[in-house]
């Protein structure tokens, strides 16, 4: 695997960290359609914890298999599969080297009260099964964020020590943030900074609005025009240690193809990494998901 110039400049960010780390930040970056360019689309299949079997995937049955998740990704060029432990290991043995893939550790459900996930994954299996990373969602806000911000702590520990990766889900919810905050500018900005304090590799946030929650911060924010979306994107990159670290944003609830296409121009022109795309695109039939994926690998390369 020869590493373009632009995936090295990528790596001599993380300054830390061992040739076991590097490498499997750069097979997910040189991975795929995209391989080489600095640019990411990932399939996250985590839905089924979140929102139920039926909610995920009665609209496109065939989601049901985790072979079918494992093979769009494939067929579509992406970069890496994310997926909890027991769909990572349905298919593991017949996509083994096919893509890279994210062992998502933590996953919650649609019944908790509270803003929290259960540990559902370790590191041991994402080296057993030869996953190049760990992800990890944490809820800034939230009260038991701090006791996921140190769950997380000590998996990265551990995941860099033996050459894995770390991608931090920030999504903050709960405590004292109102619904309305969850997705303003300087929370978004907040939460990713978050997520590059604690150690990440790859930081994936969700697309901010133009408002602003913090009482305190509105000031700092005052005298810019927020309208554009890439500039808010290129707000939260400036965030991630401006730009130092990996920032991929994610396609959030079904939308139209449209949105979904305008969504990657504005990152792309706000200088993110990427898009983790989950429900935009195996919630679609086949035929429909891969021409919806191959235009937004194509956003990213600049040829539309």
């Amino acid at each position: 695997m020869k590493i373009t110039k632009t995936v090295k400049r990528i790596l001599d960010n993380y300054e830390s960290d061992n040739p076991g780390t590097k490498a499997n930040l750069a097979r997910m970056l040189m991975a795929g359609r995209l391989g080489g360019t600095g640019k990411m689309v990932i399939l996250p299949v985590d839905q089924g914890f979140e929102h139920g079997p039926a909610r995920s995937f009665a609209v496109n049955a065939p989601g049901y298999d985790p072979h079918y998740h494992f093979q769009l990704a494939v067929d579509a060029g992406l970069n890496a599969y994310a997926a909890p432990l027991g769909m990572i290991e349905a298919g593991a043995d017949t996509f083994a080297g096919a893509i890279p893939t994210i062992l998502k550790v933590n996953s919650s459900n649609s019944w908790a009260g509270g803003a929290n996930q259960a540990l559902t994954g370790s590191v041991d299996d994402a080296l057993r099964l030869g996953c190049s990373a760990i992800g990890f969602t944490i809820y800034p806000g939230s009260d038991d964020c701090f006791d996921m911000m140190e769950e997380i702590k000590e998996m990265s520990a551990e995941a860099k020590s033996v050459g894995i990766a770390t991608v931090i889900w920030s999504y903050p919810r709960g405590g004292k943030l109102p619904k309305s905050g969850e997705l303003a500018l300087d929370v978004g900005a907040y939460a990713a900074h978050m997520a590059a304090l604690l150690g990440a590799h790859i930081i994936k946030v969700k697309l901010p609005s133009d408002h602003v929650e913090q009482e305190d911060a509105k000031k700092s924010y005052a005298g810019t025009d927020w309208s554009k979306q890439s500039d808010r994107v290129a707000h939260v990159v400036k965030a991630c240690f401006n730009g130092r670290r990996i920032v991929v944003f994610s396609g959030g609830a079904a939308k139209g193809s449209d949105a979904v296409y305008q969504d990657a121009r504005d990152i792309r022109d706000g200088g993110g990494n990427g898009s983790i795309i989950g429900r935009n695109s195996f919630q679609r039939p086949r035929a429909e998901a891969l021409e919806l994926l191959d235009r937004i690998v194509r956003i990213y390369l600049n040829k539309e």
